[in-house]
Formats: structure tokens, sequence, C-alpha cells
């Protein structure tokens, strides 16, 4: 399937204009394609979706820090004060 007619789809966490992070097509059920956002006619790689679930999951903060408890660890350090 060619670039522009897949539904393409970037982070909530991109910031306004999605410009600076990787995007991913949604609606294949065993691979996920991604590109840069900064070039949506450029090359994209396929994962396979288990891979990239657990390359996502492997991001995510093993302890959550909260303000019933701050001093919780997050991948190692402090996240900076909000």
């Amino acid at each position: 399937m060619e670039n522009h007619t897949r539904k393409w789809h970037s982070s909530s966490y991109s910031g306004g204009d999605g410009a600076d992070c990787v995007e991913i097509a949604t609606g294949h059920p065993t691979t996920v394609p991604v590109r840069d956002s900064k070039n949506p006619y450029g090359p994209e790689l396929s994962f396979r979706a288990d891979a990239w679930t657990a390359f996502v999951e492997s991001l995510r903060p093993r302890w959550v820090v909260t303000a019933a408890n701050p001093a919780a660890p997050y991948a190692g350090h402090r996240p900076p004060a909000r």
C-alpha cells in the first residue's frame, strides 16, 4: 500500500503541529508501518505488531508519580517539576 493512502497518526505527546515525531499507520493487523512526520512521502519502516507493542510498553514508566506519591522513581530518575 502506498504512503498517501494509509491513515497516519502521531502521538498526542508530539506537540502542536506533530512535525517532530514518528507517525504510525493503523488498520494493519500483523504489522505497524512507521514514518518520519517531517517526511511524509519518504521511506517507512514496518514492524511486527507484537514487536511494536513490546517497544511501546518498554517506554512506559515503571512507577507512576502522583500527588500522593511524589517520590516514586521514574525510569531511574525523577521527572522535571511541572
